[in-house]
């Protein structure tokens, strides 16, 4: 299961069913669980955990230093769900001490190549990166969230459930639950319907999305007005997810 031309550090810790590829090197305080597949020239330093069933492709860097001039080799950490798809070329970094010192991602990403997730990173769940998609430092991706191709999303930038961006889009300020953005800086281009129905959506939720969508950007209201406007169908979980996400934003949102 481990090629010979590999190179484990005698402090990692790997289940019998992990495999590695030819030439990849796995340092010391690297934990991976079992079912996990490492390709060839795949790099992966700790502190790092990986869970269970994940398929990492050649030429990954995954638990290097965070990219944040201020850190000075404190043990921070990378922590990766189970049955991720991460392609050729990605680089995960560790966290930084300015905030929990984790970097995290999920389960079932799909995660193309070339994608770069900084330190202090939070992905949930079930998203989609497309190529070469990169989030800066302290970003929060929530769960069945998708980034197009090549969008770049700005430090501490919140990106909310079942959202979609373009390709090329660059994210400044949050996105919102379901929203479609795209362009640089990134503008609403409305309701992700065509997500939402994939993900089960019924008619009922998408038309109150839909009522949603217009308070927030087409009944010219100021964000306050619009927050108290949603209120009013609060009760339903869609609804209060977005209230939710709104009243926390502390960047302002793609407006």
């Amino acid at each position: 299961m481990i090629h010979p031309t590999a190179i484990i550090d005698p402090g990692a810790e790997l289940a019998a069913t992990v495999s590695v590829g030819p030439y990849s090197v796995i340092g010391a305080d690297v934990i991976i669980y079992e079912g996990t597949t490492i390709g060839p020239h795949v790099v992966i330093q700790g502190p790092t955990r990986i869970g269970r069933d994940n398929r990492i492709f050649q030429f990954c860097s995954l638990g290097e230093e965070p990219q944040d001039k201020k850190y000075r080799g404190e043990p921070t950490e990378l922590v990766i769900g189970d049955r991720n798809v991460i392609r050729e070329y990605c680089t995960f970094n560790r966290g930084s001490v300015q905030g929990t010192g984790s970097t995290s991602v999920g389960s079932d990403n799909w995660i193309m190549a070339y994608v770069h997730i900084a330190h202090e990173c939070t992905v949930g769940d079930d998203t989609v990166f497309a190529n070469g998609a990169s989030l800066a430092g302290h970003v929060h991706v929530e769960d069945c969230a998708i980034l197009g191709g090549f969008t770049l999303v700005h430090q501490f930038v919140r990106v909310g459930a079942y959202s979609f961006s373009g390709m090329g889009s660059g994210l400044l300020h949050d996105l919102p639950p379901y929203v479609m953005v795209s362009g640089n800086p990134a503008q609403p281009h409305g309701l992700n319907t065509e997500g939402l129905h994939r993900r089960g959506f019924d008619k009922d939720r998408i038309a109150r999305l839909r009522w949603a969508y217009r308070t927030l950007y087409r009944d010219g209201l100021r964000l306050e007005e619009a927050i108290a406007e949603l209120e009013t169908q609060g009760a339903h979980a869609e609804i209060r997810r977005l209230i939710d996400f709104l009243k926390h934003s502390k960047r302002s949102i793609v407006r």
